[in-house]
């Protein structure tokens, strides 16, 4: 399998979320000092207070991404680690920021790295998050969210790259997957809009929708040559 990655990018966002982190522990850390000492200046301890966590929340969103080790992509790279020659795989360099490229098919991959259990309700159309630390679900870890809207996007804005270089007889389908990488995430989401499964299942499920679904080999060279970078 051959492995593109946007190194670059992923060095500039860390020092981001390094830089943001540290900013929000200053100025929180300034607006709890006003509030004990200076309580007359409460409208600007309090100002403080939250232009400090929105800065957390930065430093938690860029870290978890870019800064924490393993990172997404070093994890997916494990969990695909031993596909054939035939798989490319790309970490920001395409229009979404995890993409496969094989006899699978055009696959977006969405890693979390939320704890707890992951459920999906059809009839209410709501992901929901059990158990995991509530300290770090505050504080250190970004909410599940709406995976499938954010999925949506991705497929969105990869489907729309690939029709302005294919014709739409030919345009492959583009799918998606939701990849949960904490060891201590447990999933029951069989209903959920995008398949949704842990990483070390992640590469026997694309083998096993190779041999269900493959496109052709030359379409996968055809498609892979678009994202492939030039010398």
């Amino acid at each position: 399998m051959e492995i593109n990655t946007n190194d670059r990018l992923i060095n500039r966002n860390a020092r981001i979320g390094q830089v943001a982190s540290i900013a929000g522990l200053i100025v929180l850390g300034g607006g709890l000092f006003i509030s004990f000492t200076r309580p007359e200046f409460f409208s600007i301890s309090l100002i403080a207070l939250l232009v400090g966590f929105g800065l957390s929340q930065v430093g938690i969103y860029f870290a978890n991404r870019w800064g924490r080790r393993p990172r997404p992509d070093e994890i997916l790279n494990t969990a695909l680690k031993g596909l054939d020659g035939r798989y490319s795989l790309y970490h920001y360099s395409t229009p979404t920021s995890h993409l496969l490229i094989g006899p699978a098919g055009v696959w977006v991959l969405m890693p979390r790295h939320q704890a707890g259990t992951i459920t999906y309700d059809e009839e209410k159309n709501r992901w929901r998050q059990k158990g995991g630390n509530f300290y770090l679900k505050i504080f250190a870890q970004e909410s599940l969210g709406r995976p499938d809207l954010e999925i949506g996007s991705e497929i969105e804005a990869i489907s729309k790259f690939l029709e302005g270089q294919f014709d739409e007889d030919k345009l492959p389908e583009v799918q998606a997957a939701l990849i949960m990488t904490n060891e201590k995430c447990e999933i029951d989401a069989d209903n959920a809009p995008a398949p949704t499964l842990k990483d070390g299942k992640l590469k026997d499920f694309v083998r096993k929708t190779a041999k269900g679904k493959p496109i052709s080999l030359d379409l996968v060279k055809e498609i892979q040559g678009i994202f492939n970078p030039t010398d």
